[in-house]
């Protein structure tokens, strides 16, 4: 067993309980939590007791015979993961009869095994293995002459595992592992006694099953029955190093397995707080685009885009990228250029580009990715409970009765944090749905929304304000909850408004589309735990429920974004669901770091910790420890960027880690505005579609290659740990602190550990943390400082960040986006499991087995209307752009909606939005678009056009040569 690799597993799960019992074990007293298994009791004590079918991420079974114990006094010889530890037991784990009723177990699970240790790819870390040697098991007497399974076929169809059943002991831990850990039930065992084998579905592939590969069940697995291919390939691994997954906002904690600075897998961390020892098929599997021979490693220049790249040096790169911002502010003034931070990049590295930007450019024109999702999330929250982020952690759902889920499909966007929720769900609590598609939590095995609150898109304000009008008028609400902990005015202001008749279910149903009994049901489930709830319930419950609100894309993305993030917040408040675990306002963030890089000053309005940068305190704090005058006003944001390009005031952008082309809307609207900028500096790992209008490329590192943190959607900030040299010879945070000081304005840091230091020592939140603190806990959530010196779990215990709670009026007013007779349908947009953000990692992974298209989804009543039939091409349009895409018809949808998603960027998914935006952030309503869609027979010319202007950028990467140490004719040629 290859120890130094792996976890003590203690066999059966941990259990919590006031009650302690003591017993003796092999003579030594333990002492334990009560209903703590005998064999977690031997584990807890230092011995070890054998087993195959027991791990401690799964509920005990019973099934292997090897963990068999005496009990004094007691018959038989009990299974100890299956035997409650009771008081004054005396248990003995090796006794001579013990040894020869395992060895005997033992022999009969080897005379249906291949005996090819040496060969075999789970050799150094196979528990039959292990258990073989533990036993004692020196011959098989039975042979291998009869009935067997030796020659079973094996299944390849997944990329990245291969099952094999002729290694199968049938030992239950995969199939529970896909229902207990993540809760999809793809597995079970087919056939009986001998014929008993695991099986993917009725018997299929694993490919044509409902296997989400979430890689559960190889982790479960206790020989080389399923055994990641990486493995098989490489070999085992001969060290491993901690750090955190760089896709959506869960933040999961893992183990990457190394041979020198090679990945052989990654292996969900059992310690991680995010996701204790889960994960999904993007974590576990996709990170082979970080040795993508896509990956560029050498620093580019060129004139034009439609000049060759040439190939230059670090220095030479960034002496012209510099002189070039130089040139720029001399001619256009200082605010003629600014800067854009990565939320998939880490805190430190974020940091440094709103330092570069805000000291070296000396100007506020810095933004990030967050104004696109969730920048509606921090103004609602800050305006409401006085702190931008989210108010629990993920386990806190464990203890909801009732969970609403509104504008969210955790289980593609999210999908260990869908994985707990879905089992806290099978445990009986209750679900609201509300989303104008019927996501896999709607309904799915062994999981169904109780109430789906199918909306129209666009709508949203309208429904929260109907919930809380069935909340205020049936005598629901918290008093006692609001009077303490709420502003009195406020409230009163609020509670007048939502109880007009105006905002009712019945009032509000026709522009909803949510039927007003399926509404009031959904409020009173939310505020009492029933869907005939009343406020008689609630007396005679003695104790409200737990309801905790998770939200996404579907709240924010809209033009009324942060008022249906106050409305939310109102609600949690109205019904006293803030402030304990269990309940609250929970922000489902997109992306690894988009947390964080909101954290530590972003936004052009904002420096480190949300504090306006008109406030002088705050500037002079900075300015002395930067040794600069900082700028009083706002900056500009991203969308401003794009129209002050075109104007002609904007033209020079430092753009790290993001593909502002793909992901912005209104894609030609932004291709213009590059295109009329004089020096892009594009820092990434691929050439994307953004970087196709670069006058700079900088290549970037993968999370792999760098040391630092992210912060996750529940505030934990955890380390990212080197595990492999920068492919390109420098890290993200090393390129800036280069940029700086070329631009004149000096960084001197070593390490990202002194930049968290700076953090740190600048933002009240962070105040308590460092890397020996993440270090020795494990992570840190924020708030992290005297008053909380290990971080803060949930948010505004006792009280609100601001004091009191404010309520604010949450008035509906229609989108612009409406549909007419040249766009009846409306669009919005979403994710998939397979595939992440832009796609410029999971596109160059073995993901694209499961998605490697995206498709509009439509209803069949709004195909057959238009002829289309599944798989049909159609083009969409809408008052921005047209494009084409595959449809698929789908119930998923309501008749009048159609959906899609925009992960690949030949979609064009973006050419179709528009440049409606939220009224406080300007996070682009996403969500809404009015469009046509009607059969089509070829790509659409923005496509075309595409297709043409992307070989050409190909075509002059391909062509990309060494330079002189500086190209003639480029500005800071050496003479």
């Amino acid at each position: 067993m290859l120890d130094h690799l792996r976890e003590t597993d203690h066999g059966t799960p941990l259990r919590e309980s006031t009650e302690q019992v003591t017993l003796e074990i092999d003579g030594e007293q333990v002492t334990v939590p009560k209903g703590t298994s005998l064999m977690r009791a031997a584990v807890d004590a230092g011995i070890q007791v054998p087993k195959l079918c027991a791990t401690d991420s799964l509920e005990p079974f019973g099934s292997c015979r090897l963990c068999l114990v005496e009990i004094e006094g007691r018959r038989g010889f009990p299974a100890s993961c299956t035997t409650p530890a009771e008081p004054g037991m005396k248990v003995r784990t090796q006794t001579p009869k013990l040894q020869e009723l395992r060895k005997g177990v033992m022999e009969l699970y080897i005379s249906d095994h291949p005996l090819d240790c040496l060969t075999c790819s789970a050799n150094g870390n196979c528990e039959l293995q292990d258990m073989a040697g533990v036993t004692g098991l020196r011959e098989v007497r039975y042979g291998f002459e009869g009935a067997n399974h030796l020659k079973s076929a094996k299944d390849e169809s997944n990329p990245y595992f291969t099952y094999d059943p002729s290694k199968c002991i049938v030992c239950n831990r995969c199939v529970r592992a896909c229902e207990e850990t993540q809760g999809t039930f793809a597995l079970t065992i087919s056939g009986r006694g001998f014929e008993s084998r695991v099986s993917p579905g009725q018997d299929q592939p694993f490919m044509d099953s409902e296997c989400v590969s979430c890689g559960a069940c190889v982790e479960a697995c206790p020989t080389a029955t399923l055994q990641e291919k990486s493995v098989i390939w490489l070999g085992q691994g001969e060290h491993s190093v901690t750090t955190t997954c760089a896709y959506c906002g869960v933040g999961c904690g893992f183990k990457a397995e190394m041979k020198g600075n090679e990945v052989v897998r990654m292996v969900p961390w059992k310690d991680g707080k995010a996701n204790e020892g889960h994960s999904c098929v993007k974590g576990r599997f996709a990170w082979g685009y970080a040795t993508h021979k896509d990956r560029i490693t050498t620093p580019m220049i060129r004139k034009s885009i439609a000049d060759p790249w040439q190939e230059v040096s670090w220095d030479e790169a960034i002496g012209y990228a510099a002189s070039e911002f130089r040139r720029i502010q001399a001619t256009y003034g200082r605010d003629s250029i600014g800067g854009i931070v990565s939320s998939r990049c880490t805190n430190e590295e974020g940091y440094l580009v709103q330092k570069l930007v805000r000291a070296a450019f000396g100007n506020n024109n810095v933004d990030t990715c967050a104004r696109v999702c969730h920048s509606p999330t921090g103004y609602g929250l800050k305006q409401t409970l006085g702190e931008s982020a989210g108010t629990q952690t993920f386990k806190s759902v464990e203890k909801s009765d009732v969970i609403m889920v509104i504008g969210a499909n955790p289980t593609d966007g999210h999908p260990v944090f869908a994985s707990r929720m879905k089992k806290r769900l099978r445990e009986g609590a209750k679900l609201i749905v509300v989303d104008p598609r019927k996501i896999d939590l709607v309904k799915s095995p062994h999981v169904k929304a109780d109430h789906h609150l199918q909306l129209r898109p666009g709508t949203n304000v309208a429904v929260i304000t109907a919930l809380a009008h069935v909340v205020v008028t049936e005598g629901l609400l918290d008093e006692a909850y609001i009077a303490a902990r709420c502003e009195d005015k406020a409230f009163r202001e609020w509670r007048e408004f939502v109880a007009r008749d105006a905002h009712s279910p019945e009032a509000t149903a026709a522009v909803t589309g949510v039927p007003a009994t399926e509404l009031r049901a959904a409020a009173r489930l939310f505020a009492t735990g029933r869907s005939d709830g009343t406020a008689a319930t609630l007396q005679a419950r003695g104790a409200r429920p737990n309801a905790a609100i998770y939200y996404g894309l579907g709240v924010t993305e809209h033009s009324q974004g942060s008022t249906m993030v106050m409305g939310i917040a109102n609600l949690a408040m109205a019904t006293g669901n803030v402030g304990r675990e269990g309940v609250g306002v929970n922000p489902l963030r997109g992306q690894n770091n988009v947390q964080g890089s909101c954290d530590i000053g972003s936004f052009p309005h904002e420096m480190p910790g949300y504090r306006h940068v008109s406030d002088s305190t705050t500037r002079a704090l900075f300015e002395q420890a930067w040794n600069v005058e900082l700028q009083a006003e706002p900056g500009l944001r991203i969308p401003n960027m794009f129209d002050a390009a075109l104007s002609g005031s904007f033209m020079g952008l430092y753009c790290e880690g993001e593909d502002i082309v793909q992901s912005d809307p209104d894609t030609q609207h932004v291709a213009h505005a590059l295109s009329s900028m004089e020096c892009i500096v594009v820092q990434d790992l691929f050439l994307n579609e953004t970087a196709k209008y670069a006058h700079v490329f900088l290549p970037g590192s993968s999370f792999l290659e760098k040391d630092g943190t992210f912060t996750n959607a529940e505030r934990r900030i955890s380390r990212v740990r080197k595990v492999m040299p920068p492919k390109a010879g420098l890290g993200d945070w090393e390129v800036t602190v280069k940029l700086s000081n070329a631009l004149g304005y000096p960084m001197d840091y070593t390490h990202p550990e002194q930049i968290m230091a700076e953090i740190a020592a600048l933002t009240p939140t962070f105040a308590g943390v460092s890397y020996e603190k993440i270090d020795r806990l494990g992570s840190v959530q924020w708030p992290c400082n005297d008053a909380a010196p290990e971080g803060t779990p949930t948010m505004h215990i006792g009280g609100f960040v601001r004091g009191k709670g404010k309520f604010f009026i949450t008035q509906y007013v229609a989108t612009d986006e409406k549909v007419t007779r040249r766009f009846p349908l409306l669009l919005t947009t979403g994710r998939i499991l397979s595939q992440y953000n832009v796609g410029a990692q999971t596109r160059r992974t073995e993901n694209n087995r499961w998605h490697s298209e995206d498709r509009l989804e439509l209803h069949p009543h709004d195909a057959e209307e238009r002829g289309i039939k599944d798989g049909d091409w159609v083009g969409i349009e809408s008052r921005a752009g047209q494009t084409v895409l595959r449809a698929v018809v789908s119930e998923r949808m309501q008749p009048g909606v159609v959906y899609t998603t925009f992960h690949f960027p030949e979609s064009g998914a973006n050419v179709i939005t528009t440049d409606s935006s939220d009224w406080a952030t300007n996070c682009p309503e996403y969500k809404v678009t009015a469009v046509q869609v009607l059969p089509v027979m070829q790509p659409s010319e923005w496509q075309r056009e595409h297709t043409r202007f992307s070989e050409v950028q190909a075509r002059l990467l391909a062509e990309r040569r060494k330079a002189d140490p500086v190209p003639a004719g480029l500005p800071g040629a050496r003479t």
